[in-house]
């Protein structure tokens, strides 16, 4: 006899139990069953049930919650009708039994707990022609009890409570709160049994004799109590609760229609499996993709989506739109809105190397199928998280399109036909985007990079002055497939939270020769020191104790109700006393008393940023510029603030020279102290004015003279639009170029009369998006007559920094004890009396009111001017600009 369609189903028939059934759930008595299932009886299952897509009825038709508990006597069920199913499926489960312990807590003999392999009972099944046969139901085979330890599951049988797919806490819609913690919502799935406190467990007993009439199933406990629930028949040929490896299919829906697989708002679903993610599906244009150093990112292609799935062959697909469509899964390669994907997969490893040399070098990569579907490393993840600080593997979230980092060589699971790979390592080396065939006798990718530009050789090492988040040894994963010679991964606290704190030793350099590295790929731990107001300071490569506190002032860097205990100027201050550099980051926010320590010679580079990589923020420059206006020197450095996938290390990174003498982390450090930098998103600069290198500085005679300014720029990443000359943060030449030639060289004769600094500027631009600023050289500095450069407006604006900073300490900050409050003023007021003094010599004039008049100046004379700034404080500066 086949299975009906009596419930809507024609693959199951649920069985009815109402001849059999001794017991009523809410009646069990103690003599019945353990008193923890007593305890929690409310919480058995009854009722219509859907467990792993296969329906059950679970007592009896008019709602009461009968069960067969399976105890002293052996309990019978004739079959109305001879039957010819190929499976009765059971919900089942096991009273609790222990094992008995001797005084000291061993247990001998070891069953573990449920006990292994103990029956609990057989099930007999009893033919027409009165043949019969016995299957033994044992524990964490068959059978299994309500509660178990961890890892002592069973090998036949499932929990009642299907894996599904989850989407992460950060995922979630607005509208939905998250009901799992925030840690294992990154698993994106659940796990068989997941939220049941008692476990019912399905159970596929294969009926081997399906040609003979099955006319009577005789239940007889054999050590311990069994409670049966319920029975379903079905004549599949596999087990329904064995689901085939996880396969893709792009499907076209109809227009508007979203597929959403998570929780209370999923419109699509399968029964007897579950969709694992739903993605779109990506238009690359292989045409301009292929062998093209600068493609554009693939884009959604309109209501076409991958659905990744894992199921039985049997499967019902269900799609909840404006009428809910149910597609049995074998019928769809015939469906037109379907495809499937190559389900044949071939392991094999990709190689990737540098062609000149031969050695197997890291590096990014890419891979995906003919429906543009992302395809992982057998060993990465295949939707890498690109919210902030969930970044646990070592991989790159580029909008839809999805890269890992590899040491040089990884496994893969490809599909038999074309796939698509793409390989980068950094600025220098050409990337590659082909397509191989993957054929039945496929074993290995070899893949070779070529070197085409040689910044390396000359000397210039490549460095990412800001990574968050990342473990040491995934930096310098990620440093080496980058091409980035110098990772500083920041340790910094956040609220309550701290982030690689025990990563810190004050002393090693990951990657070094001295520590079984090669000596080229480099990474440091040291501190982002962070307060909310008076601004963020990197403070790198120092030796010894940490610098404390790592932020403070409250929140949103430090917890809510800390005092304020540090200055930036006093952090940078002990860096440096402790051999480190310091860097201003992420330029120019948080604007305020960085200004104090850059003043004070305490800041030894500037850190430009480009968040979204987008580019250079002319904002940042302008924050720049006032400084070099005053003579400050404040080289450029680049840093991404890396702190999730979507933010590459070394996007934005900084190149420094070093010439005459080893690599090394100390050595790369000096180079920074220099200033022979230049900070870039892609293209490559070599840049002189006369005989300096960029960083310099240069003293011409009070008559000036005329400069030779010689560059050199080329590019294998962003395409180049512009080379241009700054000079006092002003556009004095500019050069439109090709950006399909990749080298660029020129040179231009600057006359100076007065003391100015120089710099080079890059733009370059992508496809159809606007034109960036893609690189920028640190300033020469030219000393005429020995006279520094200044700038009144600029200085002006400075010192409103300082002061700020200076009034936030008085009125709002929360104050620790007085000896600090004073100190922390102290070291504002040296700064600000440092640049007052300056701004005097300058001619720039200025009131004082009683508050803050110094001690320095004479107060019998009023210095106001009417061309003045007038400051809240009683200050009015003149503008006139005059040289030291």
């Amino acid at each position: 006899m086949q299975p009906n369609s009596t419930n809507g189903d024609p693959r199951f028939v649920p069985v009815s139990l109402q001849s059999a059934y001794n017991r009523s759930i809410s009646g069990l008595q103690p003599g019945d069953c353990s008193d923890t299932v007593l305890a929690n009886k409310d919480k058995l299952l009854t009722g219509r049930q859907q467990l792993w897509g296969v329906p059950f009825s679970l007592g009896l038709p008019d709602g009461a919650s009968n069960v067969i508990v399976l105890k002293d006597r052996e309990v019978e069920l004739d079959f109305p009708h001879s039957l010819h199913d190929r499976q009765l499926l059971f919900v089942h489960a096991a009273d609790f039994k222990e094992s008995d312990a001797s005084p000291d807590g061993i247990i001998s003999p070891m069953m573990g707990n449920p006990r292994l392999g103990e029956t609990v009972c057989e099930y007999v099944l009893h033919y027409s022609d009165g043949s019969a046969v016995a299957f033994p139901i044992r524990r964490r085979y068959q059978i299994s009890e309500f509660q178990v330890k961890w890892g002592e599951n069973s090998f036949e049988s499932f929990k009642h409570v299907k894996p599904r797919t989850m989407a992460t806490n950060t995922d979630l819609l607005h509208k939905e709160a998250p009901t799992i913690p925030w840690g294992q919502s990154q698993l994106r799935t659940t796990f068989p049994g997941f939220g049941s406190v008692m476990h019912h467990w399905l159970y596929a007993l294969q009926n081997p004799h399906p040609d003979k009439e099955l006319v009577r199933l005789v239940m007889q406990p054999c050590d311990g109590t069994a409670f049966i629930f319920g029975i379903t028949r079905t004549n599949l040929a596999t087990n329904p609760f064995r689901w085939d490896a996880r396969r893709k299919a792009r499907f076209v829906s109809a227009p508007g229609f979203v597929p959403q697989p998570f929780g209370e708002s999923a419109n699509i679903g399968i029964d007897l499996g579950e969709v694992i993610s739903v993605t779109p599906a990506l238009e690359y244009d292989h045409t301009g993709w292929l062998n093209n150093p600068n493609p554009r990112l693939p884009s959604p292609k309109p209501n076409e989506w991958i659905v990744e799935y894992t199921a039985h062959p049997d499967a019902l697909i269900r799609i909840h739109n404006e009428s809910t469509a149910t597609i049995p899964l074998r019928e769809l390669p015939a469906r037109p809105e379907w495809s499937l994907s190559e389900n044949a997969l071939r392991k094999v490893t990709v190689r990737i190397t540098e062609r000149a040399g031969g050695r197997k070098v890291a590096a990014k990569i890419h891979v995906h199928g003919a429906f543009g579907d992302y395809i992982a490393p057998v060993n990465g993840h295949r939707i890498p998280n690109a919210h902030w600080f969930e970044d646990y593997g070592a991989e790159y979230v580029q909008d839809f399109h999805y890269s890992a980092y590899i040491d040089g060589e990884a496994e893969y699971k490809l599909p038999l036909g074309d796939v698509y790979i793409e390989v980068t390592k950094g600025f220098e080396l050409k990337p590659v985007r082909k397509r191989f065939t993957i054929a039945a006798e496929t074993n290995l990718i070899a893949i070779e990079l070529d070197r085409v530009l040689d910044w390396r050789q000359k000397g210039w090492v490549t460095a990412d002055t800001h990574v968050h988040f990342l473990s040491p040894q995934t930096a310098l994963l990620e440093g080496d497939a980058e091409g980035v010679n110098v990772v500083n991964l920041l340790t910094s606290q956040w609220g309550e939270m701290f982030s690689n704190l025990g990563d810190f030793d004050g002393k090693t350099t990951i990657g070094s020769k001295e520590n079984g590295g090669s000596g080229e790929y480099l990474v440091r731990v040291g501190t982002e020191n962070r307060q909310h107001v008076l601004g963020h300071i990197s403070l790198i490569g120092y030796e010894g104790k940490m610098i404390v506190p790592l932020c403070t002032g409250g929140p949103d860097e430090s917890g809510l109700g800390d005092p304020l205990e540090a200055t930036v100027t006093e952090w940078a201050k002990q860096c440096r006393e402790q051999n480190g550099i310091v860097v201003m980051p992420h330029l120019p926010n948080p604007r305020a008393e960085g200004a104090a320590a850059l003043v004070l010679g305490e800041i030894d580079a500037v850190e430009m940023c480009s968040f979204e990589n987008i580019g250079i923020n002319p904002y940042s420059l302008s924050d720049w510029y006032r400084y070099l206006n005053c003579g400050y020197k404040a080289p450029a450095v680049g840093g991404t603030d890396k702190m999730s996938q979507q933010t590459a290390v070394g996007t934005i990174r900084t190149y420094s020279l070093i010439r005459n003498e080893p690599f090394t982390y100390e050595s790369w450090m000096d180079s920074v102290r220099r200033g022979h930098t230049f900070a870039t998103l892609g293209p490559l600069l070599d840049f002189r004015v006369g005989d300096c290198e960029m960083g310099s500085l240069m003293q011409l005679p009070a008559s000036g003279g005329t400069l030779d300014v010689v560059w050199q720029v080329s590019s294998v990443t962003v395409p180049v639009t512009k080379i241009e000359l700054v000079v006092d943060g002003l556009l004095r030449e500019s050069v439109a170029v090709d950006p399909e030639v990749g080298h660029y060289a020129g040179h231009w004769s600057v006359p100076v009369k007065d003391s100015c600094w120089i710099a080079l500027r890059i733009r370059g631009k992508y496809h159809d998006q606007s034109e960036m600023i893609a690189a920028h050289s640190s300033a020469v500095t030219v000393i005429v007559d020995g006279k520094s450069c200044f700038n009144a407006t600029d200085a002006v604006t400075i010192l409103e920094q300082i002061e700020g900073s200076t009034a936030y300490i008085k009125t709002l900050a929360t104050k620790a004890d007085e000896q600090t409050y004073k100190r922390l003023l102290l070291t504002l007021t040296s700064a600000q009396r440092a640049l007052h003094n300056r701004m005097h010599r300058h001619g720039v004039m200025h009131h004082h009111s009683a508050p803050d008049r110094h001690e320095h100046h004479d107060h019998d004379h009023d210095h106001r001017h009417g061309s003045g700034h007038k400051h809240g404080h009683g200050h009015s500066h003149n503008l006139d600009h005059k040289h030291d």
